[in-house]
């Protein structure tokens, strides 16, 4: 399942490097598991649907699902594809858009946000901090 189209990835790139640099800016100013910097929507869901890509590419696979709603969903890693019913592997990870790019940026680790109760992970594979951030 592709995150993002082809045509979209430059201007993906260009929003995750926006939302990127405005978290950057906020280092220091606030707790780094609240740093949610507030860019338009449209800037949003591309960064979103971008670095899903990336990491879609940096660890292939059908074994894991990672959603971050309301903006794109990439399955990764090997392992037991999902079931032909329902279609949901057996490793679901869910993340709300600011804390996937917190992580998927380097500004904050996956340790933290799941200390802090921001993630939401079902299934043995549920711990992504080996290939995060995405670099």
């Amino acid at each position: 399942m592709a995150a993002i189209h082809k045509k979209d990835i430059p201007a993906g790139m260009d929003a995750y490097d926006a939302w990127c640099d405005a978290a950057h800016a906020l280092v220091g100013t606030e707790a780094a598991t609240d740093i949610a910097p507030a860019l338009p929507r449209p800037t949003m869901a591309l960064a979103v649907r971008y670095s899903l890509h990336m990491l879609e590419l940096k660890a292939p696979g059908p074994g894991v699902e990672v959603r971050v709603a309301p903006w794109g969903a990439v399955k990764i890693l090997d392992g037991p594809a999902s079931d032909p019913h329902n279609l949901t592997p057996p490793d679901v990870i869910e993340l709300e858009p600011a804390v996937w790019l917190r992580v998927a940026s380097g500004i904050t680790s996956w340790d933290e946000e799941r200390e802090a109760g921001h993630i939401s992970a079902v299934g043995e594979r549920d711990d992504l901090s080996a290939i995060l951030p995405l670099g």
